[in-house]
């Protein structure tokens, strides 16, 4: 049942000259694209502000141990409840993965700030939270920060054909259907695709990468 490299590339031909291939990239894209952001800014923010204000973390900490073992797939049917079969459900099933990742790398980042940058801030008159959250939290925690986003990026890929499952158009949904038909073929054509434009998301976000952390040496 595994496709022979040689028939990949008349796979793809067959899927190119049919239209799928690049309305299926152009679907999961729409998806991908809303996801990673909202899942990225949600994550980051409540990770940096549960970092910061001792209260928030206390406040959130029961909520963050209970829902963080539970992985994106889960979410699947109350996606298909809240948004029906539509992208709204991909989306939020995107969103939910990265969440976790850019939670968590805000949240170690904050924590790993040497105590002593407050202090210098606070000398300075900036020891108010703008103060302390543009003057220290935010270039400290610059490098932990990139690295959960450049993480996100791969995980919101991965979660793209669980976000699919139930239908919503995109790579998944197509990697879906030709499984169903035995197509092998096409299947290892959209993993291929998949790959490609994860490689080329995190090659692009390496340029964004040095521009953010350019005052490291």
């Amino acid at each position: 049942m595994v496709p022979a490299p040689s028939s990949l590339w008349q796979a793809w031909l067959d899927e190119v000259r049919g239209g799928f291939w690049l309305q299926a990239i152009t679907d999961s894209l729409s998806h991908y694209t809303l996801g990673l952001l909202i899942g990225s800014v949600l994550g980051a923010s409540i990770g940096l502000l549960c970092g910061m204000v001792a209260v928030v973390d206390g406040l959130l900490e029961g909520i963050v141990r209970l829902l963080r073992p539970v992985p994106g797939l889960a979410w699947v049917p109350f996606a298909i409840l809240w948004f029906g079969l539509h992208t709204a459900g991909a989306t939020f099933v995107i969103a939910i993965s990265v969440f976790w990742i850019n939670f968590y790398a805000a949240y170690a980042a904050v924590k790993n700030i040497d105590p002593e940058f407050y202090e210098l801030a606070a000398a300075f008159g900036h020891g108010g939270f703008w103060g302390r959250l543009f003057k220290v939290v935010l270039p400290a925690s610059a490098p932990g920060l990139v690295a959960g986003l450049r993480t996100g990026l791969g995980q919101g890929w991965m979660s793209v054909v669980a976000a699919e499952l139930f239908g919503v158009p995109g790579i998944g949904a197509r990697m879906m259907q030709a499984s169903s038909l035995l197509a092998t073929d096409v299947v290892v054509v959209y993993m291929l695709t998949m790959a490609l434009l994860y490689a080329l998301t995190d090659f692009l976000f390496g340029f964004v990468r040095k521009y953010v952390l350019r005052w490291q040496p």
